[in-house]
């Protein structure tokens, strides 16, 4: 079952604090703990590393709104999370 997710709760304050939480518990980690897996198609780029866009902002989602989301409540690529964290001021780029 898919959730309305409304995006206008997240901020690029909420990406950065994922992002954090992403390089504090290392990728294993961060999937079991958040419920996400890794990026295949793009990855969002922050200060010259790379993450996974959809795991990242699926958490910032989290600590937004308290609401856990599975990788299927949302869509993935340009439409989904590219789409939302370009919105939000983060630059997104096809997986090389």
């Amino acid at each position: 079952m898919t959730h309305s997710v409304v995006w206008d709760q997240v901020t690029h304050a909420d990406v950065v604090r994922a992002i954090e939480e992403y390089d504090q518990l290392g990728p294993e980690r961060f999937f079991s703990e958040h419920g996400f897996g890794p990026t295949t198609t793009y990855d969002l780029v922050w200060n010259e590393r790379l993450y996974p866009p959809k795991a990242v902002l699926g958490t910032a989602y989290e600590f937004a709104t308290g609401q856990r989301l599975a990788s299927g409540d949302f869509e993935g690529g340009k439409s989904g999370a590219v789409k939302v964290l370009g919105n939000l001021g983060f630059t997104i780029q096809p997986r090389r």
